[in-house]
């Protein structure tokens, strides 16, 4: 029996032209914002204020940051922004003599590799596959 697998599940239908729905509502939504400000604020401060919101519309319309939609790096910046922030760090110095002895008792001095023969691999396997039963 064979099933018919989904493709191209990533894309989305253009519905309105060459747009998706969900463009056309970044299009249609800035428009109409512009169009009411145009009408209520005199020319020069309504120019002031329709530039972003243009901008920002077509932003989530056509832009795309690493093969991701604008939305979705604007939703992580407000997350980011709305987040609190707390980078607490404190150096403590230390004394030379501590250091000459951490870097000692780090060289190696001769370096053991234990081997594992077949029957201990298989008894470890064993043993593991026993508590993750255990577990359930």
């Amino acid at each position: 029996m064979q099933f018919k697998v989904p493709q191209f599940i990533d894309v989305e239908d253009k519905i309105f032209g060459p747009f998706s729905f969900r463009q056309f509502l970044y299009l249609a939504g800035g428009a109409g914002i512009c169009f009411v400000i145009y009408k209520i604020l005199p020319f020069f401060f309504a120019v002031l204020i329709m530039l972003p919101i243009a901008a920002l519309s077509l932003a989530l319309t056509f832009y795309k940051v690493n093969e991701k939609p604008f939305i979705d790096i604007l939703q992580s910046y407000i997350a980011y922004i709305g987040k609190s922030k707390l980078y607490v760090w404190k150096k403590i110095p230390k004394d030379q003599s501590e250091i000459n002895k951490e870097a000692a008792s780090s060289i190696p001095t001769s370096s053991y590799v234990p081997k594992l023969s077949e029957s201990k691999l298989k008894d470890m396997a064993w043993s593991l596959d026993v508590l993750d039963v255990k577990k359930k």
